[in-house]
């Protein structure tokens, strides 16, 4: 019992270290174009990755299958000190890494702390080794390509349609019960008028300025919150069934003993990542925000788009794809676009060593707890 404990208490441990190193990953487009501060960032940030966290009770069985015993033999007697220790490996190399403003990848640091405990448990016999690679290796490489490339291609897109909107709003009229566009001149056009009364169409009271219109605003701005909100909820989806499968390991059906255990484990889950998100995410979101490229509205609605849309379609394939990789990738293809001299090459240079290092680092530190564990379980 107090092993079980123990590992649910590590399973946490690791969802509040990756909220802590991954709410960046979505919300430093809006604190880049200077769209909003950092605080406000990263509540928003927090409130989708907790939705995210909590919906992937229902919709992430294929990553849960993948992780929980898709790279483990079947067969393979999975001991208590082995799960301890990819934990704890995992866990503090992504703590160390947020606290030094690094952004990595929850999924390359669990491959890492397995892969380094498979090798001294066991050996590496226990391990499923085309399956690492065709599973977690092959997307993890290909996913930052795809994304610098989708963020290149979609960009001029997305920037013509920012530049005919620039000034523009969609204001929903409560007290006429009317839908009405204000153009970058501050002329209306009424698009849709309910022809008859009754209750308000939405109970929203706030201004559209330009024609002193009263009703909810729809703006460039409001497009670029809800890609990072959905940025946001894509990341916790896709990363939370990964953390919640270490206490499956090695199981052969990947099945929970109980509904309220599965919803416990989620719920438990997405708080901690919460709680990471709130209290420990400014620290890499200053990096991604400020340090790789200077953003406007377009460019930062692009690369939330890119990294939405790759790591949604990447959670239903049931592809662990980082969104770390995704989300920088998109970063910096936006200032490729910009010409060569607009990004930070330092910054990306040490972002890049931090992936390369996350793989032998996690290894290593779960080495030396399996070590640790072994000798007093």
């Amino acid at each position: 019992m107090g092993i079980s404990l123990l590992a649910y208490a590590l399973v946490f441990a690791l969802a509040f270290a990756n909220g802590a190193n991954d709410v960046s990953k979505s919300i430093d487009t809006l604190v880049g174009s200077g769209i909003t501060n950092y605080r406000s960032a990263i509540i928003w940030g927090t409130v989708w990755t907790m939705a995210g966290a909590a919906l992937a009770a229902f919709v992430a069985s294929a990553m849960i299958k993948t992780f929980a015993h898709g790279l483990v033999q079947a067969g393979t007697v999975i001991e208590p000190a082995v799960t301890l220790a990819v934990l704890t490996g995992a866990m503090a190399w992504i703590l160390l890494a947020a606290r030094m403003g690094l952004p990595v990848s929850t999924t390359h640091a669990l491959t890492g702390a397995i892969v380094g405990t498979g090798l001294v448990a066991s050996a590496g016999e226990g391990l499923i080794w085309s399956a690492i690679g065709k599973k977690i290796a092959l997307p993890l490489l290909v996913s930052p390509f795809l994304a610098l490339t989708v963020s290149l291609l979609i960009h001029p897109a997305v920037r013509a349609l920012g530049r005919k909107w620039e000034g523009a709003c969609l204001c929903v009229m409560p007290a006429s019960r009317a839908l009405v566009t204000v153009d970058s001149q501050g002329g209306t056009r009424t698009l849709l008028q309910a022809s008859s009364f009754g209750s308000p169409v939405m109970a929203v009271p706030s201004h559209c300025d330009r024609a002193g219109l009263q009703g909810l605003v729809v703006g460039l701005d409001t497009i670029h919150w809800i890609s990072s909100g959905l940025a946001s909820f894509a990341r916790s989806t896709n990363d939370a069934p990964k953390i919640v499968a270490m206490l499956l390991l090695g199981s052969a059906t990947a099945s929970w003993p109980s509904t309220s255990s599965q919803l416990a484990a989620f719920g438990g889950v997405a708080l901690a990542m919460g709680l990471g998100s709130y209290f420990r995410g400014r620290r890499v979101t200053e990096v991604l925000a400020e340090k790789v490229t200077r953003m406007n509205h377009a460019e930062g609605l692009s690369a939330n788009l890119t990294t939405s849309g790759l790591v949604l379609a990447a959670g239903t394939l049931g592809l662990p794809v980082s969104t770390t990789h995704v989300s920088s990738s998109a970063i910096i293809g936006i200032g490729l676009l910009k010409g060569m001299s607009s990004v930070r090459w330092t910054t990306v240079r040490d972002m890049v060593l931090a992936w390369v290092v996350t793989l032998p680092a996690s290894a290593l530190l779960a080495f030396i707890a399996y070590l640790m564990f072994s000798g007093i379980l």
